[in-house]
């Protein structure tokens, strides 16, 4: 399935979303790439200054991965409602 997210929040939601999804908990995921529960917990909130290279070891171990497209014609209040 496609999620789209234009901001950092809303990277971090898919994340969690995704986490809980496979029963994972935070300390679980920070184990598996290697950072700790309160770099997960950041990163899921879209806290400031998370860096790239956490968010991709995240999105490997969860089997996801980034697609950049065109931005879509839908406002921001449609993205909003998803989450």
């Amino acid at each position: 399935m496609q999620r789209i997210a234009r901001n950092a929040s809303q990277i971090g939601a898919i994340v969690r979303r995704e986490r809980r999804a496979r029963g994972l908990t935070q300390a679980q995921l920070g184990a598996k790439v290697g950072r700790r529960q309160a770099t997960l917990s950041k990163l899921e909130k879209g806290e400031p200054a998370t860096q790239l290279s956490t968010l991709f070891d995240v999105l490997t171990a969860l089997n996801l991965e980034l697609v950049i497209s065109d931005r879509g014609k839908a406002s921001r209040q449609d993205i909003e409602s998803l989450f």
